[in-house]
Formats: C-alpha cells, sequence, structure tokens
C-alpha cells in the first residue's frame, strides 16, 4: 500500500510541472498574476510601459495550457471556449494565437518585444525573460 501511494504520489507531481511566463527580454514590467491574467483575456491590451501585448498560448490539451488556464486565468477549457466565443462573435476581441510546442512559444517571444506566452518552465532558455511562475 505504500509503494501504491509513494508512486502515485510520483506521478502526480510529474502531471502537473511549474508554467512559466515569459515575455521579451527588453521588457523590463513587473506583472503581477491578475495582470497576466487580464493580458491573456483581452481586458488589458498594453504591458505597464505602454507596449502593445500580442498574448500567445499553447494549444489546446498539453499539460502547461490546462495548467495556466486554471492557475492563472481561473478557468476550464470549456469555460474558455465560451468566453472566447462571446468575444468573438460580438466583435470584441480575439483569442491569444495558439502555437504547438514549447519551442514555437519560446521562439516567438524571442523575436517579438510586445510578445508574452507561457511554457512548461522546463522549456526556458535565455532568449526570454520569466515575469512569473506559477
Amino acid at each position: 500500500m505504500k509503494q501504491w501511494i509513494l508512486a502515485a504520489s510520483l506521478c502526480s507531481s510529474m502531471a502537473f510541472a511549474d508554467v512559466a511566463v515569459i515575455v521579451h527580454p527588453s521588457n523590463g514590467d513587473a506583472l503581477d498574476k491578475d495582470s497576466i491574467s487580464r493580458l491573456f483575456l483581452n481586458k488589458m491590451k498594453a504591458f505597464p510601459n505602454g507596449t502593445k501585448a500580442v498574448p500567445l498560448a499553447l494549444a489546446e490539451g498539453q499539460a502547461a495550457t490546462d495548467e495556466f488556464n486554471g492557475k492563472v486565468l481561473n478557468k476550464s477549457a470549456s469555460q474558455l471556449t465560451a468566453f472566447w466565443s462571446k468575444l468573438v462573435f460580438t466583435g470584441k476581441g480575439q483569442p491569444p494565437k495558439a502555437l504547438g510546442s514549447d519551442a514555437e512559444v519560446v521562439s516567438a517571444v524571442a523575436s517579438n518585444p510586445g510578445a508574452i506566452g507561457y511554457v512548461d518552465a522546463g522549456s526556458v532558455d535565455g532568449s526570454v525573460r520569466v515575469v512569473a511562475t506559477f
């Protein structure tokens, strides 16, 4: 029984890796959870320094996406779909562009001073700056 509990706890900790929110290295703004959420939910369109924000997401079904949506946006996948459907239908916004991998998000953020994205914390390299980890 103890072995089973140990194995289950090891598996569960592996399934929930930290998610790093990343920006271009030239972006020196400090961002809290609320600011990050507002940027990704189209409620805030620019960083505190005035630079237009370009949020980038990972495609649905990725572990980091589920973690980010739950921990930062406080929404499930179905809640986000409903949220974005309403904004798109009323012409008030578009969801963040979804990229297929951590490497694509890191590359896109590294090449755009206005970009903000999230990836598995283990995928971060020196080409981007981490503003928060969840």
